[in-house]
């Protein structure tokens, strides 16, 4: 029996467009012969995301919701993949992930089994954000040397081995480093496939320059403490 495909969705203050989403990837994937189900974290949210993830898991067999009043994008990503029952997991900023993308990227990790899947993002919409996320980069490259670039790009697809051996602990933006200096450290081959989309289905972006500031602060911290 083909492995089934847990796909874990962090739900930001998206009612207005989680259901086409959604929808969406359900079709995608459906065209591929592995059982898939999809887990909705719905967190910290200020509008009716949660009664249309609500609605979508009666409509849809395969979705599932997670709700937790606490946001944050780690914290979301964690609980998904705790609520996940499937072989292969994947999780994903939805806001910039279009169904293609997604499709290509669990394909590619059913195709190399073991190994880490993760999208490599090839255009930006601004100069000020390709310029951000270049030094973010930059920064982990040199500081834990690491051999990828776009440490927060999404899809991330990878087996549940994987995951029982790196075991997230972040809540916030650095769960995506984490994630790679434990795959670095185990040993794992990561995979990076790129992606030209740059639109984005709805929602502003989280990301600001506060924001960002604590990416890079966060990462020089992680740093010194691996080498303590």
């Amino acid at each position: 029996m083909d492995s089934l495909v847990s796909v874990v969705i962090p739900v930001y203050n998206q009612a207005d467009h989680i259901g086409q989403i959604v929808r969406e990837y359900e079709t995608a994937l459906a065209r591929i012969p592995n059982p898939r189900e999809f887990i909705l974290v719905v967190n910290g949210c200020r509008d009716h995301s949660l009664e249309v993830c609500n609605a979508l898991a009666r409509e849809l067999r395969t979705v599932r919701v997670v709700h937790s009043e606490k946001g944050g994008w780690g914290l979301a990503v964690k609980l998904g993949l705790q609520a996940a029952t499937g072989d292969l997991l994947c999780y994903t900023n939805s806001a910039r992930t279009n169904a293609s993308d997604l499709v290509l990227l669990v394909l590619y990790a059913i195709a190399n089994p073991g190994a880490v899947v993760k999208a490599h993002r090839r255009s930006r919409e601004s100069l000020s954000r390709r310029l951000g996320s270049f030094l973010y980069n930059l920064e982990c490259r040199m500081l834990f040397d690491l051999p990828i670039w776009d440490i927060n790009a999404t899809p991330k697809v990878f087996t549940r081995e994987t995951y029982n051996e790196f075991r997230p602990e972040s809540d916030g933006d650095l769960i995506d480093l984490e994630f790679y200096v434990k795959c670095q450290r185990l040993g794992k081959v990561i995979l990076e496939v790129p992606i030209y989309s740059k639109e984005r289905h709805g929602g502003k972006s989280t990301t600001n320059y506060r924001s960002a500031v604590r990416m890079y602060t966060g990462a020089y911290q992680m740093w010194k403490e691996r080498r303590r």
